[in-house]
């Protein structure tokens, strides 16, 4: 059986698809580059949804802004991560966008934040903030490109890890026969995306790239007893 990675895989992640005796093929399906940005004022509360945009505050916020940072409210385990390794406090995690959203609007609606995210993020999360006027600024300070590669072959998976990342696929790929192949996805707001493309879609059990190839290798290996 082979899969196929629209994300580049580290060392211990092809560790666990040749220990399961798995095949796979690896590409980008998009690479990010973080945009220039400045701030006017220190921001205790903010949003972060992405590794991306976790690294993007990282990377050009001052020592004396990140410590201004009282509290952030993040989407995604490895977010967190990276987040609390690098000092910040962490409020809350969620799946998704529209989860976090919703926690806000239910125990932080007076708050004020900032919202650090792409140039072409998904609109659930600042729109639910905006109906329910909880005062939120955006900041951009990522954009997304996407990579086109198109395959002539079907795979037993294929692992999406972003909406954007289902995007830049389904494009490059529409009238291939890989577009018939099983699509494994990291949460459900990539796998919202995904149903647009595939007639088949599964939703890994937490939001890791790691539960993403878990997931993938269990199903496969049942559908491969049947």
């Amino acid at each position: 059986m082979t899969v196929l990675f629209t994300k580049k895989l580290k060392p211990n992640q092809r560790e666990l698809l040749l220990n399961a005796g798995l095949q796979f093929v690896e590409y980008d399906a998009i690479r990010t580059q973080e945009v220039a940005f400045t701030l006017s004022r220190k921001h205790k509360k903010v949003i972060i949804t992405s590794q991306n945009g976790a690294r993007a505050l990282l990377n050009n916020l001052s020592s004396e802004q990140l410590e201004s940072i009282k509290s952030c409210f993040a989407v995604g385990e490895k977010t967190t991560a990276l987040l609390v390794e690098n000092g910040i406090k962490v409020t809350k995690t969620a799946q998704n966008g529209e989860e976090l959203a919703r926690f806000i609007v239910e125990n932080h609606k007076i708050e004020s934040f900032t919202y650090f995210c792409g140039r072409q993020r998904r609109d659930e999360l600042p729109t639910l903030l905006k109906e329910n006027n909880v005062a939120c600024k955006e900041v951009v300070v990522y954009e997304t490109h996407q990579i086109t590669q198109s395959f002539d072959r079907t795979f037993d998976g294929i692992l999406f890890f972003s909406p954007s990342g289902v995007n830049a696929f389904a494009k490059a790929n529409k009238n291939t026969p890989a577009i018939d192949s099983i699509a494994f996805c990291i949460g459900e707001t990539t796998a919202t995306t995904a149903r647009l493309h595939f007639k088949k879609v599964i939703v890994s059990d937490a939001t890791s790239i790691e539960s993403t190839i878990a997931k993938a290798v269990k199903t496969l290996k049942e559908e491969s007893r049947t």
